[in-house]
């Protein structure tokens, strides 16, 4: 992947800035109500509060740990199946036709939908929520490995059979290669997914998470809270989209080069 200029960086950190004094002068100003976009200030107080007090029995750190670990736990249980069983299916056209009904049948359906059941089966602890989010995340997976596989030119399978490999010798040094691209890039898509679907899996029976903390603030119109949580989860989205960005560029340096 391409690395951003010093220009492009630069930018990036003016869009920021430029949003960060738009959204002090409408508040200082008075353009809006506070209860509605509260000012930057009242945010850090808020921030600050948190951190030495606590909310709602857990620190700020607890409640994050707590999103994290259903996140990552899911995330990863995910990656495990999905991965492999994608890159199967791309592979078997037979195995394709199994399980692809199953997948195109619920990965448009809105997290809520099934959640319920989700409840029913599992309970209201961390189970129900981590399947929820293992749920978000597989599709993306499975769709972007079945793709990677089936658009690999059958001229570069035919040449390595020339030489002399097995199917496995195939598969580990011609396809994985080709796939891991796209794989990469469900893994991000599948990550955003979740942490969008992450409020939906803490609304039910949950007192603790950044998602959480955010639906139960609004309860209350704490605004400062709601944006304070808002903030959190797109620095820790960014990072962990980050993180995985830093994978890719060492075990898929060739990305996007001729």
């Amino acid at each position: 992947m391409k690395k951003k200029t010093i220009g492009e960086r630069m930018l990036t950190g003016v869009t920021v800035i430029i949003i960060l004094v738009i959204w002090f002068i409408t508040t200082e100003l008075g353009l809006v109500d506070e209860k509605l976009v509260p000012s930057p200030q009242l945010v850090w107080d808020a921030l600050v509060d948190i951190m030495e007090n606590g909310y709602k029995n857990y620190t700020l750190l607890e409640h994050l740990g707590a999103s994290m670990n259903r996140l990552i736990s899911a995330f990863f249980s995910a990656m495990i199946i999905a991965i492999p069983l994608g890159l199967a299916s791309g592979y078997s056209s037979k195995l394709r036709a199994i399980f692809e009904p199953i997948i195109e049948f619920y990965r448009p359906l809105p997290p809520l939908a099934y959640y319920t059941l989700l409840v029913l089966w599992m309970g209201i602890e961390n189970e129900s929520k981590i399947a929820l989010l293992f749920l978000a995340c597989f599709a993306p997976i499975y769709i972007s490995c079945v793709s990677a596989v089936i658009k690999i030119k059958e001229d570069y399978i035919n040449s390595a059979y020339t030489v002399g490999a097995n199917k496995m010798q195939i598969f580990m040094h011609v396809i994985f290669p080709a796939c891991l691209p796209d794989i990469f890039t469900g893994l991000r898509t599948a990550l955003g997914v979740a942490y969008t679907t992450l409020v939906s899996a803490e609304m039910v029976a949950a007192n603790s998470g950044i998602g959480w903390m955010v639906l139960d603030s609004s309860r209350y119109l704490r605004s400062d809270i709601i944006f304070l949580g808002i903030i959190i989860m797109g620095i820790t989205g960014i990072l962990l989209d980050k993180s995985i960005q830093f994978i890719e560029n060492k075990i898929v340096p060739w990305k996007g080069k001729e």
